[in-house]
């Protein structure tokens, strides 16, 4: 495949811990339910496994935000769960009530028929992301992603979404030989979904470990981390058109394992929740001028977007404040920040809210760099 050549690369660059000339913001869900559009395309589509497995209309809901604002990258529209529903459980969404398995796994026999799925069975994310990266004719990187093993297998133990992790903790703390072969079986699924999405034209991959913080200090070592650790070290490290791939890795309410993450994940990038200082994650894994670290992602508390747009605009100028003096040597690497939210955008966000945050960021970032 052939695709056009890339026009703004200030967020792979950010990835890359190299000098950008402003910090790049991406939000996660930026396609999804507070755009109006969104709404109609998915009325059309019928249901959300409609529009997230018909590639014309995940090439339309994924590029809709760029339409209205000056993102400076694209996330592919699919859904975490897509890799256990390929695995037979049975995946569903109905209005109203968030994502549900017909078959959870939660005894002996469950987990002993669990297995990597066959690729066929989730070829229209992969159609999906090779329509989105042509559309995108070059405007910006196209970002891949997945949920962690950890995170999918409380999905798929659970059954659906959980307020105490009551069912997925038992196993844990009962049957953890079952939990592990859970998370080995996700791990290598997780790998071979995102070296197909790296086929297909994604330009970068992202783990989302969104439950990895409801674990114990110790736990998250053994069930999450270590799983999320076995995916990165089987990815591909380029796509075909031999450029690298950069990795990031997303653990929400992670971080008290801040520095393990950084000293124990092969990624180049960490995504922090908006609890994390971000001038301290700076200070510990972000590294210095010329030598290693993690570029870090982050982290705006998504309900600052409620406020009055000024109130955004100030919100977001102090996240970037926070972060400190960007690296601006284009001679060497960096200390680098990539501005998002601390986790998705909710549904109920005003639209001209995320304007005024865009605008925010690249415009007080470029006047940090100013000086």
């Amino acid at each position: 495949m052939s695709f056009a050549p890339l026009l703004n690369d200030s967020f792979l660059r950010a990835c890359r811990r190299q000098a950008t000339d402003h910090t790049p913001v991406w939000l996660m869900r930026q396609a999804g339910r507070y755009l109006p559009e969104y709404v109609a395309t998915r009325a059309k589509a019928g249901s959300f496994m409609g529009l997230a497995t018909h590639v014309d209309y995940a090439t339309e809901v994924t590029l809709q935000p760029l339409a209205r604002y000056p993102l400076d990258a694209a996330i592919l529209f699919s859904d975490i769960l897509t890799v256990p529903d390929a695995m037979g459980l049975g995946l569903s969404f109905a209005a109203g009530e968030g994502p549900r398995f017909a078959h959870p796994v939660r005894d002996e026999a469950a987990v002993a028929a669990l297995a990597v799925p066959d690729p066929e069975k989730l070829r229209y994310v992969f159609d999906a992301v090779t329509s989105i990266r042509t559309a995108l004719n070059g405007r910006v990187p196209l970002i891949g992603f997945s949920g962690s093993p950890w995170t999918l297998a409380c999905y798929m133990v659970e059954g659906a979404g959980s307020s105490d992790y009551r069912l997925i903790k038992t196993m844990l703390y009962s049957r953890p030989d079952l939990l592990h072969r859970i998370l080995a079986i996700n791990a290598d699924a997780v790998a071979a979904y995102l070296n197909a999405q790296i086929a297909a034209g994604a330009q970068a991959v992202m783990v989302f470990d969104s439950w990895g913080g409801v674990l114990a200090d110790g736990a998250f070592q053994a069930f999450s981390l270590a799983y999320t650790r076995r995916v990165l070290a089987q990815l591909r490290r380029t796509g075909d058109d031999g450029q690298d791939v950069p990795r990031i890795v997303f653990t929400k309410g992670g971080g008290l394992w801040l520095d393990a993450m950084a000293e124990q994940l092969d990624c180049e990038v960490l995504g922090l929740d908006w609890t994390v200082d971000l001038g301290a994650a700076r200070a510990r894994v972000g590294g210095s001028a010329g030598g290693p670290g993690k570029a870090l992602q982050g982290n705006l508390d998504p309900n600052v977007l409620f406020a009055p747009p000024a109130r955004v605009a100030e919100e977001a100028r102090r996240v970037l404040d926070r972060f400190g003096a960007p690296h601006t040597d284009p001679a060497t690497i960096g200390p680098t920040h990539i501005f998002n939210l601390g986790h998705g955008i909710s549904q109920y966000t005003p639209p001209e809210h995320v304007a005024a945050l865009v605008e925010a960021v690249h415009s007080h970032s470029r006047a940090l760099r100013r000086g």
